[in-house]
């Protein structure tokens, strides 16, 4: 999933781009092998100013226009060359994700281009008509771990037991929505200390193996990995291929990132050392 960032202030300048510019950029993302290309119109880093709904949307539109109208998206359906073939590997039948916790954004995007990913790091807390927008449209969606407020108190106790605990009454209420298609992101980054993100690093095995369903991680150039080395977000693409492939290890399938083709890399090397079909993972 590559990462296109419509906003002026997410904390890692490389992936911001602005509404002109913005279809060439997710064209780049698929040339280099993104499946989805994930867009967001509101930073969620700690400390971010949220903008209310109307900029959200003035910043979304005239790019979701420009693919409502056809731009070739060359993304995992195109490769795959079937609903059922892209289905069978994981991967939602629509090459566009949208980063936002606000239904009337979902709406408002579902008129200009039809079914896409949702990507909600708030699992559906932020906005009570969210989940059953996304069930109503019948969307794939992504529910992330976090604190019920943004950026609130950290998780408290065992990190592993209170994510797992998250996500067995999320799949409650995704039931009780009618999504049928969802997938895990343990939220890397969010209501949790350096060491809590460490620590669910090193376990993921007990998150993947306990859901039976996809797993997404979004671990690139993040404060975890470039503060523990003590470098830049712009330093850290190589240590983020490392942690990408730990947490491969550990049983994820989709790897958000803001660099795809370094991403790619780390997969098909992973394929290779783990799988009988060298570069077939995503």
């Amino acid at each position: 999933m590559g990462i296109v960032n419509l906003t002026p202030d997410s904390f890692y300048a490389g992936s911001r781009v602005n509404s002109a510019d913005a279809i060439s950029r997710i064209q780049q993302l698929f040339a280099e092998g993104a499946d989805v290309v994930d867009l967001g119109a509101c930073s969620t880093r700690p400390g971010a100013d949220i903008p209310p709904l109307e900029e959200e949307w003035r910043r979304l539109e005239p790019v979701l226009e420009a693919i409502g109208k056809g731009i070739p998206l060359s993304g995992a359906f195109a490769r795959t060359g079937s609903r059922s073939d892209a289905e069978e590997r994981g991967i939602p039948f629509s090459a566009i994700s949208i980063d936002t916790f606000r239904s009337e954004i979902v709406r408002r995007a579902y008129d200009l281009i039809g079914p896409f990913m949702v990507n909600d790091v708030s699992g559906g807390q932020w906005d009570a008509e969210m989940l059953q927008t996304v069930g109503r449209l019948e969307l794939p969606y992504v529910a992330m771990h976090t604190e019920k407020a943004m950026h609130g108190a950290l998780v408290e106790g065992d990190v592993v037991d209170a994510v797992n605990a998250y996500f067995s009454d999320f799949a409650v209420k995704a039931a009780d929505a009618g999504i049928r298609d969802w997938i895990l992101d343990p939220g890397f980054g969010f209501s949790k200390s350096m060491e809590q993100n460490w620590e669910l690093l090193q376990r993921l095995p007990e998150v993947s193996s306990r859901h039976h369903r996809p797993v997404l991680v979004g671990l690139s150039r993040k404060s975890m990995v470039y503060k523990a080395l003590g470098i830049t977000p712009e330093e850290a693409m190589p240590a983020t291929q490392i942690v990408q492939f730990k947490a491969l290890e550990g049983g994820a399938t989709w790897l958000r990132t803001h660099d795809v083709a370094a991403s790619v890399q780390t997969a098909g090397l992973y394929s290779t050392m783990y799988t009988s079909s060298p570069g077939a993972a995503k």
